[in-house]
C-alpha cells in the first residue's frame, strides 16, 4: 500500500510539473528567426511589427510599417499604442538584446502573442528596410555588388 502511495505521489508530482511547464511556455514569448518573422509579415495575418529601439535609430532605418515603441517606454505606453492584447506582435531591435527584454515586458503586461526575432543590424535584416540603413546593410550582405 505504501509503495502504491509513493507511486501515486510521484505521478501527481510529475503531472503538476509538466502542467506548470506547459503553462509557462504558453504564457511566454516565442523566439523566431528573421525568415519566420518575414513570413508572418507577408501573410494575411494582422501583425504589429514593433521596433523597440530609440527614435534616432528608428529614423536611420526600420522595417516598413514598423511601429516605434522604445523599450524604455513599454511599461508606460504599451497599452495606449497596443490596446489589443490578442494581436500578434513581432518585436525587434538593433542586435537582439532589447527585443528580448521588451518581449518579456509585453508578456508580463498581458500580451498573448509575442514573437521576438532579434535585431536588424547585427545580424543584418536580409529583407527590405526603409531609410539609410537599407544601403548600409545590403553592402554587408552582398559585399561584391
Amino acid at each position: 500500500m505504501r509503495k502504491l502511495t509513493r507511486t501515486a505521489f510521484a505521478i501527481a508530482t510529475c503531472f503538476v510539473a509538466v502542467t506548470a511547464l506547459v503553462a509557462c511556455t504558453q504564457t511566454g514569448y516565442q523566439a523566431i528567426d528573421a525568415s519566420q518573422a518575414k513570413s508572418m509579415i507577408d501573410s494575411n495575418t494582422e501583425v504589429v511589427i514593433l521596433d523597440v529601439r530609440t527614435q534616432e535609430e528608428f529614423d536611420q532605418g526600420h522595417i516598413p510599417d514598423a511601429v516605434l515603441l522604445p523599450a524604455s517606454d513599454i511599461s508606460t505606453q504599451a497599452s495606449e499604442l497596443l490596446p489589443d492584447k490578442d494581436v500578434f506582435i513581432l518585436v525587434y531591435c538593433r542586435s537582439g538584446n532589447r527585443s528580448v527584454t521588451a518581449a518579456q515586458m509585453l508578456v508580463d503586461l498581458g500580451y498573448r502573442h509575442v514573437f521576438e526575432f532579434g535585431g536588424i543590424v547585427d545580424p543584418p535584416w536580409p529583407y527590405e528596410l526603409q531609410g539609410e540603413l537599407q544601403g548600409e546593410l545590403q553592402g554587408e550582405l552582398h559585399p561584391n555588388q
